[in-house]
């Protein structure tokens, strides 16, 4: 949990130990963040936007290309600006304060079920090939020309739900739903996400061969060289 305000810290401490939750580890300022992820490899991480020596939203990107783990943002800034800022900076959730601690709890739950799964070697599931790039759903490798790249946890979640559902149409709401597993919560935390994989597996993401836009209706994330799909 990263919050330069100690109320905020104690009260989270106190519901997330009722609740099962142990190791927790607390920072106050930026570079304190750094040193703590570095040294516990956290599961899940809270983090404050407004700290005393860095933004919330810069320190999200250190953190990131340090580790996958899922990041939520816990903050005051309520604008569209400031959530699209979050996700753009590898953030997997942004939670507005005030905030209902249970809902908190609920949130983190919620993406560590996604995030801490191994499947045995029964269930593995086969790789995503695609030539340029492929992914692993046992991992969330995912892997470009050859080179690893490093993708936010919900990115890995988002790619995956298009590979499980190759030539549809899928709507924004749908995908909301399914990849996040709540219900609609606006257009552009779908749009920001699949902007950023474009930025990683697209050649050319302005003109995307396999993530493209279907005008009125969603996206779709095509396979198939059939062009009648469009």
């Amino acid at each position: 949990m990263i919050d330069d305000d100690p109320y905020i810290l104690d009260l989270l401490i106190t519901v997330f130990e009722k609740e099962g939750f142990q190791n927790i580890f607390t920072a106050k300022t930026g570079a304190e963040a750094l040193f703590t992820t570095t040294q516990n490899n956290p599961h899940i991480i809270l983090l404050d936007v407004m700290l005393p020596d860095i933004d919330g939203f810069t320190l999200c990107g250190k953190i990131r290309s340090e580790t996958n783990v899922p990041i939520l943002f816990l903050t005051a800034k309520t604008t569209d600006l400031d959530k699209l800022q979050g996700f753009s900076f590898g953030g997997d959730d942004y939670i507005t304060k005030p905030f209902n601690p249970l809902e908190v709890v609920a949130r983190v739950k919620a993406q560590l079920r996604r995030s801490i799964q191994t499947p045995s070697r029964q269930t593995r599931k086969p790789i995503y090939d695609y030539g340029t790039f492929h992914i692993d759903p046992n991992t969330g490798r995912l892997m470009v020309n050859g080179e690893r790249i490093e993708c936010p946890t919900q990115e890995i979640k988002l790619l995956l739900y298009f590979c499980e559902h190759p030539n549809q149409i899928l709507s924004k709401h749908q995908i909301y739903k399914e990849v996040w597993g709540e219900f609609y919560g606006g257009d552009s935390t779908v749009m920001v996400h699949v902007r950023r994989l474009r930025e990683k597996i697209e050649e050319d993401p302005s003109r995307p061969k396999w993530i493209k836009t279907v005008r009125g209706l969603g996206y779709i994330f095509e396979t198939s060289t059939d062009e009648e799909l469009l």
